[in-house]
């Protein structure tokens, strides 16, 4: 029996051997079918592995801003979906997205088509968010297996030139400074990663990768070295333009014509009765109206609460502008994407509103009414199912009808997840609002105040002596 089982994991261990090991250390040792080093003497590509990451991802596009450099993500899958808006960024800013399978895990231990699966996955987020189809991929840890090379065609695999264990901490940002800056040379592909929630990192480890990377774009300006993309040092190979392109959908149906324009119509007159005013009037999205609150108490974050007879700032969404969004997004993502981009431009709008008039500031929040109710909780709302009623239901066949006409997957959408399309309220203390993007404008309207003050003071001086 001893002798059987020594047999199999013999065979075991020469199988794994044959399917990623061999392939593995080939492709390392010798660039068998992979890129991994340059021939520029002036450009060199940093790459970063395992993001986007909330926290770090943000700073390192900022400091790559800073010194005009342009670098490639290899993002896992799981953090691009949750993090979208990051995916989107990364793009506008002109730097490459490749893949890092949907979930950090090595193909050692995964099937052919377990990994195939993982990369279209990934594949499919990237291009629902940015509209372009990458074909870079960076597999964890390097380990590639033996069907890797068959995929060639089908993806570009990258590996590295220079590593620095920049996912421990106690490396340290200086050694780290030290071993980035011995590598920095024309071609030079250096491995290096955005976040650190992986097996084996440490999670605060991208902090001193960031002040490692500042002191080594800092030398490169100074010996006249450019931080390129992968694709750029691989000798211009890109991704079509036509790609990059937004496409609209075909044209709307008579009968979804029909109801845009009946939905338009309501809403200017709606405007018009209950003299909406608009938060950003040269892009608007957000009207509201101060009103007394009429309904079930409503709990927010904080303990705050809402109550019938409280003064409240109504929400509404730009029909217009949600119908122009819903028809010119690529996915579902792409509309979520930048819904959160227009809110997060029109919040510190109406909160300067909020700030600079006395009136609003009595208000006790903000709420409002939406099908559109994933992400809001990022902006400090508080979201709650609307009480069952005639209120409700008749707001759940309206909105339903409306996303069918504006959301990009049209009534496909509809059926898919139906139970998540639901009116949700969406509510938030103007205590909160103030705080978080109106606090600059409460110090104005207080500084204007005092002025204000002092100048009557001055005037009521003044006026006695002339006369």
């Amino acid at each position: 029996m001893t002798m059987i089982l020594q047999s199999i994991l013999l065979w075991l261990l020469y199988l794994s051997s044959f399917y990623a090991f061999i392939p593995s250390l080939i492709s390392r040792l010798f660039g068998f079918r992979v890129f991994r080093r340059g021939r520029s003497d002036t450009q060199f590509a940093l790459t970063f592995d395992d993001g986007p990451d909330p926290h770090y991802t943000p700073r390192l596009l900022d400091l790559l801003r800073q010194h005009q450099a342009k670098a490639t993500f290899f993002v896992v899958g799981e953090h691009a979906a949750s993090h979208p808006e990051l995916i989107q960024r990364i793009h506008d800013e002109g730097h490459l997205i490749g893949i890092h399978n949907y979930i950090h895990k090595t193909n050692w231990l995964m099937r052919p088509r377990t990994v195939r699966d993982q990369i279209q996955r990934t594949g499919q987020i990237i291009h629902e968010v940015t509209g372009v189809k990458t074909c870079y991929y960076r597999p964890p840890w390097g380990i590639m297996n033996l069907f890797d090379f068959f995929s060639k065609k089908e993806r570009k695999i990258v590996l590295w030139s220079s590593m620095f264990e920049d996912w421990r901490s106690r490396v340290g940002a200086q050694r780290l400074t030290e071993r980035m800056l011995k590598e920095l040379r024309g071609g030079e592909v250096m491995l290096l990663h955005d976040r650190g929630t992986t097996l084996g990192a440490d999670a605060h480890a991208p902090e001193q990768m960031l002040q490692a990377l500042e002191v080594v774009l800092q030398e490169a300006e100074r010996l006249g070295l450019q931080s390129v993309r992968v694709d750029t040092l691989m000798g211009g190979i890109t991704v079509s333009e036509s790609q990059n392109k937004t496409q609209l959908q075909t044209p709307l149906k008579l009968w979804k014509r029909i109801v845009v324009a009946l939905w338009l119509g309501w809403e200017k007159l709606f405007h018009w009765v209950y003299h909406l005013r608009t938060a950003s009037p040269e892009d608007p999205m957000l009207h509201f109206r101060s009103r007394v609150y009429h309904g079930a108490r409503v709990e927010m974050n904080d303990g705050h609460v809402i109550q019938n007879g409280d003064p409240v700032i109504e929400l509404h969404f730009d029909n217009q502008k949600l119908f122009e969004l819903g028809v010119t997004s690529r996915s579902s993502m792409h509309l979520a994407i930048r819904m959160i981009r227009t809110m997060e431009q029109q919040l510190p709008d109406l909160a300067r509103m909020v700030a600079l008039e006395p009136e609003l500031q009595s208000a006790k929040a903000i709420y409002g009414v939406s099908m559109i109710n994933r992400g809001p909780e990022k902006f400090g709302f508080t979201i709650q199912e609307l009480p069952p009623g005639p209120f409700s239901a008749a707001s759940k066949v309206y909105l339903k009808l409306l996303l069918s006409v504006i959301h990009p997957a049209g009534t496909k959408r509809l059926k898919q997840r139906a139970e998540q399309l639901v009116p949700k309220m969406i509510a938030m203390p103007l205590d909160l609002l103030l705080e978080r993007y109106g606090q600059h404008m409460m110090q104005v309207a207080a500084t204007v105040e005092e002025f204000r003050d002092e100048s009557l003071l001055i005037e009521q001086e003044i006026l006695p002596e002339r006369n």
